[in-house]
């Protein structure tokens, strides 16, 4: 470090190579000048004089690297009178005719940084006529202010410099700017292995020593810059990459799980046609007399109520993180362990089912405000192995499952009543003591030889900790009996003819049916209602049946109940 203004601790031969690369570097401008003003005999002269500064820069390794206090002027070369002290001027001299031109590329910004005055007139000349603007700092913190208001592309910094060295500014450097944003070339007389791999290990991208070789040093520079060029567009590339992804996401989210989007954007084989065995929990959902509520409705009333009911759905599936396989009209089937298992698939399954219950008062409140039919919905939760990927062909596919535990689902969910979820015996054993259970059931499902055994989901335990109101409508008796027909169907087919009884009992969601013809119990039933004057409603009302009576009647949960129905309900209930 400096002991005043004037004196410097460096080495002798540090010095030398300082005064060797000036006397190179002004060899080398003026047989540039002469070749531009065409006096070619005197380049001769000067190239001897290069010859001798080479011979010489042999010797000077030759000294020993022992340090000793300088004079910091006492070996310095001072700039020709005919060159200016002050930074080269942006708008460089012209190459001589016959000198190759500066690519467009070229034409970069570099701060040169030494506190030799020679020194750095020599190279921001040589570096001018490359075709670069050149930026001259004489210190450290200078080349620090300049770094932060200017817009640099490369660094040139020597290392011995008062005050402040070339390698604490080169830590500076590195703490507000990565290498390939800024590359910083050290061009120092220090030329001893330990100096280079000292600058190299705390950042620099490049080395070399004085006196420079300035073919080499351009080409040195020339692979920085085009390296900070490539890298540049590395991440303009990454960034155009991230926001298309982003797109993507945002895009193929509405119709594909988070992770299912994130195995096709980042992985070789995520769309790979394929697939494997595994164990996932399957939720299966289904509105109760949509179809009916369709027949009476516009076209855009229908798909309003679909996307109201199914957007809904979709924010509780995705917040249980769920994943979507596919809309079944007015269905859903959602997974839950695949992609990703994360052990509580069960769990999160059956507390998913209960929160899409609760959503659904909010569902038809919203379709009473647009004049929409109130709708319910059944839900089904069931584990079991699956085939599970990507299912299609080159031209089209999709990420779905695929067996026998799908169909099965299917089948429990087709015996759920209105606003109920069942879960599969091997869902309970799968979520352990974490649900409330309602009644058990056996039922037999078409298909399957044996029964199944289902439970009456109340509710959740633990982190999700919900539970499914009680109804609270309660059937009363009617102040007039509302005379009724009904038939039993299977999905579309009728099962059994059509058959009289009355409404004894009733609320908006549910009757007590008087009849001699008795339907089975869980039977769906097609009723179609006739008003005080015996005039048929022109809407079929589905329900389902709950329980026998000991009295010939039966207890039927309504599916979706039209306004017209409902009313005549209301009107018939002796508070009317």
């Amino acid at each position: 470090m400096a002991e005043g203004p004037e004196r410097e601790k460096k080495s002798l031969r540090h010095e030398l190579r300082t005064c060797v690369n000036q006397i190179l570097g002004y060899s080398e401008l003026v047989q540039e000048d002469l070749a531009r003003a065409g006096q070619s005999p005197f380049i001769e002269d000067l190239k001897r004089v290069s010859s001798a500064a080479r011979r010489l820069e042999s010797l000077v390794d030759q000294v020993p690297e022992t340090e000793t206090l300088l004079e910091s002027s006492s070996l310095r070369v001072p700039p020709p009178k005919w060159a200016p002290g002050a930074a080269p001027t942006p708008a460089a001299t012209a190459p001589p005719d016959g000198a190759p031109r500066p690519s467009a590329a070229a034409r970069a910004t570099l701060l040169v940084v030494d506190d030799d005055e020679s020194n750095r007139d020599v190279l921001g000349r040589v570096l001018q006529l490359k075709g670069y603007a050149v930026v001259l700092a004489a210190s450290g913190p200078e080349a620090l202010e300049l770094v932060d208001s200017k817009a640099v592309d490369l660094v040139l910094l020597d290392i011995m410099m008062p005050d402040v060295s070339g390698l604490e500014v080169l830590k500076a450097l590195r703490a507000r700017h990565p290498r390939d944003t800024l590359p910083v070339i050290m061009a120092t007389a220090k030329d001893q292995p330990k100096d280079m791999v000292d600058a190299l290990e705390m950042g620099a991208n490049d080395y070399v020593t004085k006196p420079l070789d300035f073919a080499v040093v351009t080409a040195r520079i020339e692979g920085q810059l085009s390296l900070r060029r490539a890298m540049g567009e590395i991440r303009r590339l990454n960034d155009e990459l991230q926001r298309r992804n982003q797109f993507i996401r945002r895009t193929f989210g509405r119709y594909l799980n988070d992770e299912v989007v994130a195995s096709l954007l980042e992985t070789p084989e995520g769309t790979r046609l394929g697939g494997e065995k595994r164990t996932v929990t399957l939720l299966m959902s289904d509105l109760r007399g949509f179809t009916a509520a369709a027949d009476r409705l516009k076209p855009e009333q229908v798909v309003r109520l679909l996307n109201n009911y199914l957007g809904a759905m979709s924010e509780v599936i995705t917040r249980f993180q769920g994943t979507i396989d596919e809309f079944i009209g007015d269905g859903i089937l959602a997974l839950f362990g695949a992609p990703l298992d994360r052990g509580d698939d069960a769990a999160r399954a059956a507390a998913c089912a209960v929160a899409m219950q609760l959503a659904m008062v909010e569902v038809n409140e919203t379709n009473r405000r647009d004049g929409l039919p109130e709708v319910q919905m059944g839900v089904a939760v069931h584990t079991g192995e699956v085939i599970v990927g990507n299912i299609g062909s080159q031209t089209r596919a999709k990420y779905g499952v695929v067996g026998t535990n799908v169909n099965l689902t299917a089948r429990i969910e087709s015996f759920t009543l209105p606003g109920q979820v069942l879960v599969s015996q091997s869902t309970v054993d799968s979520a352990r003591d974490t649900l409330v259970l309602g009644e058990s059931r056996s039922l037999q499902a078409k298909g399957f030889k044996d029964p199944i055994a289902a439970y009456e989901l109340k509710g959740v335990r633990g982190r999700h900790d919900t539970l499914l109101p009680e109804a609270q409508e309660e059937m009363r008796p009617l102040a007039r009996e509302i005379p009724v027909s009904f038939t039993v169907v299977d999905g579309t087919h009728v099962r059994q003819a059509s058959a009289e009884g009355r409404f004894v009992r009733a609320s908006p969601s549910g009757a007590l049916v008087s009849s001699e013809q008795k339907a089975p119990p869980r039977a769906n039933v097609r009723i179609r209602v006739r008003d005080e004057g015996g005039a048929e409603l022109p809407v079929d009302l589905y329900a389902r049946v709950v329980e026998g009576e000991s009295d010939g009647g039966f207890v039927v949960r309504f599916s979706s109940a039209p306004p017209e129905v409902v009313e005549l309900i209301r009107s018939a209930l002796p508070s009317a």
